[in-house]
């Protein structure tokens, strides 16, 4: 959970949905809670028989305050209002307020529950809600797919009447998994009260069978456009499944092509330049943003991207070779604010690449969000190569004409066996140009 959901011990993180909700907020606590103390608040009520999942809990008394706070922490403490009959009381926005300021102060992860679901696997949302605090930096809202597939009734959906109206499914009609992602998508519902500057996660859990597991890939790539992650799990049996991001492209292309004698990027490949070419196979295969890097030869290289949906970045520095284009288009997806949870670098010399290979890169990445992903061709490490963005802080310190091959001995490799032999070839000479214009099979 701690990796899933790229928490630290900075994070300041409420949780929302239903499904799980309760369970994935205290799953991460205890993961934190390895490193740190861990304060769990609420701004929502909570039943009485999910407070012993803290270690220890402490009430706030009237000053809102809890004297000496720091003493009093050790492990995982649930900070709550009052008990009232089966549920704690929500702590105010201004006690919120202080006990966000000293987390930020002592350097303690802070998570929030900040919405009830009744112990329903689905929800909609009232006027009043989600009280989401507008210090977090991160919404995880849960959904629970074993909702899918049953009837829209309160049996299974809290709200069931705000749900029918925001996906537009009649009371009593099969929840299908295109319902929930309306409701997840729209702005009364799943996106309802989060601030624009927070990270939103969608945590679709309970895929406890193939079949959910399947259903739940199947509503990746809708979601991605609402949301900055989309993790799929199953906490009754503790396992994450898949944590999907967005995914940079970065095409090196600022080259000069010194041994070949002329701009290779500019090469024909079936009747189009060979960079545009390898951008127009990174869109397809989805990946946003992409970016192209150039250098020498800039202009002529940008004039045969200018029409596509791309990000041009023209590296100055690219005479020192190959790293300074790495950086950047690292320091492109930063500074863009792009929220990418990944990038695969491209190499513009290399047109036969195929759609396949992008999406099966992604894939093996979000089995484990490994650092680094690469292909092996008869034994050979290959390109396109995937780095998380673990990886981005040691990217950024190459130097010269090396690759991310320069940080391999830093982070583990995952490698993906692909069986395409073309994808070891490089146009360096025109020898190589025309051995891969004359094999009819590329």
């Amino acid at each position: 959970m701690l990796r899933a959901l790229r928490a630290s011990t900075y994070s300041k993180i409420a949780f929302i949905g239903a499904g799980g909700k309760t369970t994935a907020l205290f799953h991460l606590a205890k993961a934190l809670s390895k490193n740190s103390p861990v304060i769990v608040t609420v701004s929502s009520h909570l039943g009485i028989w999910q407070v012993p999942l803290a270690d220890q809990h402490l009430i706030i008394d009237i000053t809102g305050r809890i004297d000496d706070l720091e003493s009093k922490l050790q492990g995982v403490t649930l900070i709550t209002g009052a008990i009232n009959g089966d549920r704690t009381k929500p702590l105010d926005e201004d006690t919120l307020k202080w006990l966000n300021q000293f987390c930020s102060k002592h350097t303690i992860p802070l998570l929030v529950e900040a919405d009830g679901s009744r112990q329903k696997p689905l929800k909609a949302w009232a006027e009043h809600e989600p009280p989401i605090p507008t210090f977090v930096e991160q919404v995880v809202e849960v959904a629970g797919l074993s909702g899918i597939s049953k009837p829209l009734n309160e049996e299974f959906v809290h709200r069931a009447e705000t749900f029918s109206q925001l996906s537009g499914l009649r009371i009593g009609k099969t929840i299908t998994p295109e319902a929930v992602i309306r409701v997840l998508a729209h702005p009364e519902g799943g996106q309802k009260n989060i601030s624009p500057d927070a990270r939103k996660t969608i945590l679709l859990n309970q895929a406890d069978t193939y079949e959910l597991q399947s259903i739940a890939h199947g509503m990746v790539s809708p979601l991605l456009s609402s949301f900055h992650s989309v993790v799929i799990s199953s906490l009754a049996q503790e396992k994450i499944f898949a944590v999907h991001e967005r995914v940079a492209g970065i095409i090196l292309a600022a080259g000069e092509s010194t041994r070949f004698g002329k701009p290779k990027q500019l090469l024909d490949w079936k009747g189009e330049p060979f960079v545009r070419a390898v951008a127009r196979t990174a869109l397809e295969a989805g990946l946003s943003p992409v970016v192209v890097i150039t250098g020498a030869n800039s202009e002529q290289v940008e004039s045969v991207v200018k029409n596509l949906d791309v990000i041009v970045v023209r590296n100055d520095d690219w005479k020192n070779g190959q790293s300074s284009s790495i950086k950047t288009g690292i320091n492109k997806l930063i500074s863009s604010n792009s929220e990418v949870g990944s990038a695969i670098f491209l190499l513009a010399d290399q047109p036969q690449i195929t759609t396949s290979i992008l999406p099966a890169l992604i894939e093996k990445h979000a089995e484990g969000l490994h650092p680094i992903v690469a292909p092996l061709v008869l034994d050979q490490r290959a390109n396109p190569v995937l780095f998380d963005r673990v990886t981005f802080p040691d990217l950024l310190s190459i130097e010269g004409d090396v690759g991310g091959r320069a940080i391999f001995h830093k982070h583990q490799v995952e490698y993906l066996p692909w069986h395409d032999d073309r994808m070891l070839l490089d146009v360096d000479t025109p020898e190589h140009y025309q051995r891969l214009i004359s094999d009819e099979t590329l």
